[in-house]
């Protein structure tokens, strides 16, 4: 069957198209034209709205009650679920510091369920952590952290069926760049963060093929005139990403914005970091193994350290628009395309294209989200 959506404009990686019509056959996209194909059997009219690709959220640890760490199946389901309202499509479920025996767990689970889930893609798994350094912890157990150690990497690997797609790591610890090279040289993407490292000690996991910076700014050593630390590597090196978190709490508009003009828009992965309490009324949650308190729109530790947030992905994406730090074409790049390059998994999401899912949205031309479509069927539409 030949469905048609009709809209003012559609976000493409070459630019803006429209208005016009998108071909969709069942569930995966076809072209884009001007004029009404003549073989149709359903025109969806979005006058007056914006299509874009499904928002690709690549580190967030749980949603609506439910913690990727909980190691509950059903959880994992559920959050699937429920970040269709957010705008996402696919995302990366993401573990905390814990012990070797707990992440075997979870990761066997989610290896187990990950193809099972009805809403969101999980497109493979994030490990944040455990090999990171006390001085910037965040909300991280320094009782696990310990050195990179490939043995334990592939266990977890192996158990997962193959989907660890990207490990957080702090450059300062003994052994990083063989690791680095080892699992990247496997396909998997290497991210620097919860780190006291030096800009030096960071470019030389970049040299070795790490490529990302967790959650820019925080859990990480800042730039020094003298020093620029893991910051300075962030804006300064070549070719690397950055993941940020805009919710106006982790990250001041401005210094987004000076990461942006420095690093390139094309170089931001909008994130999330959301942990169980995101769309969740405020009180008393916990995130992983800490007990957090979310209250006015933030989620602290008991001694006050922001634990994760409680961030929607489309929120971040008004969000930068409003501060104006980013264009709307900007803004949805930064929450798709982005993200999907960073982590290697643009060949299944992250944009509009032919022969590809129909995963996408719809918004208003404020950026408020209106509709989620799956495969070419909407499965979540704003009352």
């Amino acid at each position: 069957m030949k469905t048609v959506i009709y809209a003012e404009k559609f976000f493409l990686t070459s630019g803006i198209e429209g208005p016009g019509y998108l071909d969709i056959t069942n569930g995966v996209f076809g072209k884009i034209t001007k004029e009404k194909p003549s073989d149709v059997s359903e025109v969806i009219d979005y006058t007056g709205k914006w299509i874009a690709p499904g928002l690709v959220d690549t580190h967030i640890h749980g949603f609506k009650n439910n913690d990727v760490m909980d190691n509950n199946a059903e959880g994992i389901k559920q959050m699937s679920e429920d970040l269709l309202s957010c705008g996402v499509t696919s995302f990366l479920p993401t573990t905390l510091t814990s012990s070797r025996e707990q992440l075997t767990a979870v990761a066997k689970t989610i290896g187990e369920v990950y193809q099972d889930v009805k809403g969101a893609k999980i497109q493979g798994i994030y490990f944040e952590g455990p090999f990171f350094t006390e001085e910037y912890k965040g909300a991280q157990n320094p009782g696990y952290f310990s050195d990179p150690d490939i043995n334990v990497f592939n266990e977890w690997q192996e158990v997962s069926g193959g989907i660890i797609k990207k490990i957080a790591l702090a450059p300062e610890r003994e052994g990083v760049s063989e690791f680095v090279k080892e699992v990247t040289d496997n396909g998997v993407v290497v991210a620097l963060g919860h780190s006291n490292a030096t800009l030096d000690e960071a470019a030389e996991a970049v040299e070795c093929g790490a490529s990302i910076f967790v959650h820019a700014f925080n859990g990480m050593r800042g730039l020094n005139h003298r020093e620029p630390g893991m910051v300075g590597a962030a804006m300064n090196l070549k070719h690397v990403f950055s993941e940020l978190i805009c919710d106006g709490h982790h990250v001041h508009p401005d210094a987004a914005q000076i990461l942006m003009e420095k690093a390139g828009h094309e170089h931001v992965a909008l994130i999330t970091d959301c942990m169980m309490a995101g769309g969740m009324p405020d009180g008393n949650y916990m995130l992983g193994e800490f007990p957090v308190v979310v209250k006015d729109g933030t989620a602290r530790m008991e001694e006050g350290n922001l634990a994760g947030s409680i961030l929607r992905l489309k929120e971040a994406v008004k969000n930068v628009v409003e501060w104006g730090i980013a264009t709307p074409e900007e803004a949805i790049m930064m929450a798709t395309y982005v993200p999907a390059v960073s982590c290697k998994m643009e060949d299944v999401c992250g944009s509009i294209t032919r022969g590809r899912a129909a995963d996408f949205i719809v918004l208003s031309d404020k950026l408020d989200l209106e509709a989620t479509y799956l495969d070419g069927k909407c499965r979540y539409q704003v009352q």
